[in-house]
């Protein structure tokens, strides 16, 4: 069963990304005469790779919690991702960020982007799906457009964009039922899921204004901001949650696999997407990850779905491309 959804969800991601034609990022660096390495994996398939190890988290999550507090699935996950990449950042040598300045910075990174939405996910999924989880944090692009309406000065609100902010929030009214009083809901879980979602974009606009141009490679970073993370975890998880009085294997393996795979893994495939084929076509994933999240929650692990939850989650997805997407320029009359 498991081998047949990830064949049909493959085949699917890789029938649409094969009409896409990828956005490169543009350099303001002199164009090397030197051919560069061409991966040895396609781009389309590193992108399927990374949709499936992103939507699986969230099953990740939810069996996790069964054996330990989201406490110490969040130290876990943080602390098995901060491994991957130590050790890629020791295979190319990177070193460290400098600058007490930077550190600052990256701490309130890692608060943003890691510890604070890594453990109300996992505290979110003691009593919601985790279908709902995946779908809560597909919310991600349209507080991401919001916030930076605001908080950026390039980002101009256009009628498309508000539209598309609109089309959203309706779509996520609708996956909470929202007609029927939000019944049968469990509010709390519910909404520290939506607040993690919010809690990314909040970083990444923080991240864009402080360490933007800092001079540090995106691996330098982004390990020592796992690192700072993990530090972080290992402070409060002793404080709320103690230390596991035993170590089912089931639960230790999957927070084993949602660090390796789903934070520090996903994090080296992401950057290399972001480097061949730009962030637009890189930021597509976001519109993968509820789909897979659904699917491996209802087939894996039988939860429920009533008709609002797909459908919801399709409005949002419109309204998140909508917001992400460009008005065709008008051309020049001759």
């Amino acid at each position: 069963m498991l081998s047949r959804l990830c064949y049909v969800v493959l085949a699917l991601i890789l029938v649409v990304m094969s009409t896409t034609a990828p956005s490169r990022a543009t350099s303001s660096t002199p164009t090397s005469t030197t051919v560069p390495r061409r991966p040895a994996l396609d781009w389309r398939i590193r992108f399927a790779a990374l949709s499936l190890i992103w939507g699986f988290s969230f099953l990740l999550i939810k069996v996790g919690t069964d054996g330990y507090a989201p406490f110490q699935v969040t130290f876990g996950r943080l602390l098995f991702g901060t491994l991957v990449l130590a050790v890629a950042m020791a295979v190319k040598r990177e070193r460290l960020p400098r600058g007490r300045r930077t550190w600052l910075h990256l701490t309130v990174a890692a608060l943003l982007l890691n510890a604070a939405p890594f453990s109300l996910f996992a505290y979110s999924e003691l009593t919601i799906p985790s279908t709902l989880a995946g779908i809560c944090n597909a919310t991600s692009p349209l507080w991401g457009m919001a916030l930076s309406m605001v908080a950026l000065s390039e980002d101009r609100p256009t009628r498309r964009r508000v539209a598309g902010l609109g089309l959203g929030f309706l779509g996520v009214l609708t996956v909470l039922g929202a007609w029927q009083g939000f019944h049968g809901l469990d509010v709390t879980g519910t909404a520290m899921a939506l607040l993690a979602s919010l809690c990314y974009p909040v970083g990444w606009i923080y991240v864009r204004r402080t360490l933007a141009g800092s001079g540090h490679s995106n691996l330098s970073l982004i390990g020592s901001q796992l690192g700072v993370a993990t530090l972080q975890l290992a402070l409060v998880t002793p404080l709320f949650a103690g230390f596991p009085s035993s170590f089912p294997l089931v639960p230790l393996l999957a927070v084993a696999a949602l660090g390796a795979l789903g934070t520090g893994l996903a994090v080296l495939v992401q950057y290399g997407l972001v480097n061949e084929v730009g962030p637009t076509t890189a930021q597509m994933v976001t519109y993968f990850i509820p789909v897979i999240a659904t699917a491996a929650g209802v087939a894996l692990l039988g939860e429920s779905l009533s008709w609002n939850t797909p459908v919801g989650a399709a409005v949002v997805l419109a309204g998140a491309a909508l917001t992400q997407s460009r008005a065709r320029a008008k051309p020049k009359a001759q």
